[in-house]
C-alpha cells in the first residue's frame, strides 16, 4: 500500500527550497545551479590521501570494536555527541565551506552515519528520500556524503535519481523482508520521477552534497573491496526537530538565534554506546 506522508500529524512542509546565493565563497554558481535543477552536486575534494587515511583508520577502530559487541557495518550511528573523530569532521572547515555555500551562515549538524559495506554484503539501500524518515521542518536537510573507501558501482556505490527532489514528498512502500533493505522505505519505479540514476563513484576523500528530498539508493557489495562513507546532516536553525530530535545537535559553524537546538560540546575522549 502506498503510503503519501509517514508523519502526517507533525504537517511537515515538504519541498524543495531552491538556493540563492548569489556569491557563493567556495562552489560555482554553477554548482548551485546544478544543485537546484539536479539536486546534488559530486564530487568534491576535500581530504589528501594522508588525511583521509587517517580516518579511516579511526572508523577502522571503531568498526572493530562494533562487530566485536556484535554489531553490523551500519551500527555505528548518531555517535557524533560521543566520538571526538566524528565531531572533528562535521566541524571540519573545508566541509562546512561547502555547506555554508547551499544553507547559509548558521550550520546545525543533527546527525551521523556510517554506512559500511562489507566485501559480499547482500544488503540494500532501497529507493528512498531521507525527509521521508525525519520529523523535521522544512526539509531543508543538505547531507554530505564522505567516501572513507573508494566508492565504485562494483562495492554498492550510491545511485542518484536527478531532479527528483522538485517532487516534494513521493509515495512509498513498507519495504519487505525479501529486499533486504539496510532501511524501511522503498519508492517503486523511481525514473518516473527524473532522469535516469547517476551512482556516485567518488575516490576517498571526496564527498557528495544531496537534498534531503533527492531519490537514492545503492545496490549490495558484490566485490571483495569494502564500501565505508560517513553522512553528516546539515540544516539552517530556522528547521524545526519534532520528537526531541533537537537534543543531539551541533552547531557546527555561526550561531541558533532561537535556541532551539541543543548543542553538544566535543567528547573529551570517545564514549561508544
Amino acid at each position: 500500500m502506498a503510503i503519501t506522508d509517514a508523519m502526517p500529524e507533525l504537517k511537515r512542509k515538504l519541498q524543495f527550497f531552491p538556493v540563492e546565493n548569489e556569491n557563493p565563497s567556495t562552489l560555482t554558481p554553477e554548482q548551485i545551479q546544478h544543485f537546484n535543477e539536479n539536486g546534488f552536486i559530486s564530487p568534491l575534494d576535500v581530504f589528501s590521501e594522508a588525511e583521509i587515511s587517517q580516518h579511516r583508520e579511526y572508523f577502522n577502530e571503531l568498526m572493530e570494536k562494533v562487530l566485536a559487541e556484535g554489531g553490523n557495518g551500519y551500527s555505528i550511528n548518531g555517535w557524533h555527541t560521543r566520538c571526538a573523530g566524528i565531531h572533528d569532521l562535521i566541524t571540519e572547515d573545508r566541509i562546512l565551506d561547502y555547506v555554508q555555500d547551499l544553507l547559509g551562515e548558521n550550520l546545525i549538524c543533527w546527525g551521523t552515519h556510517y554506512f559500511c559495506k562489507l566485501p559480499g554484503d547482500e544488503k540494500q539501500v532501497s529507493w528512498h528520500q531521507d525527509a521521508s524518515y525525519w520529523p523535521l521542518s522544512p526539509s531543508k536537510t543538505v547531507t554530505v556524503w564522505l567516501a572513507i573507501d573508494d566508492a565504485s558501482v562494483e562495492n554498492g556505490a550510491m545511485a542518484v535519481i536527478p531532479k527528483s527532489h522538485l517532487h516534494g514528498q513521493i509515495a512509498f512502500e513498507r519495504s519487505t523482508a525479501e529486499e533486504k533493505n539496510v532501511l524501511g522505505q522503498t519508492v517503486q519505479e523511481p525514473e518516473q520521477f527524473g532522469d535516469v540514476p547517476v551512482p556516485f563513484e567518488m575516490k576517498a576523500g571526496q564527498l557528495s552534497l544531496h537534498s534531503d528530498l533527492l531519490l537514492h539508493g545503492s545496490e549490495p557489495n558484490t566485490s571483495d573491496r569494502r564500501r565505508c562513507g560517513l553522512t553528516m546532516r546539515f540544516v539552517p536553525p530556522e528547521v524545526h526537530a519534532s520528537n526531541n530530535w533537537n537534543q543531539r545537535a551541533i552547531i557546527a559553524r555561526g550561531t541558533d538565534p532561537n535556541g532551539h537546538w541543543v548543542h553538544n560540546p566535543r567528547p573529551a575522549e570517545d564514549s561508544l554506546p
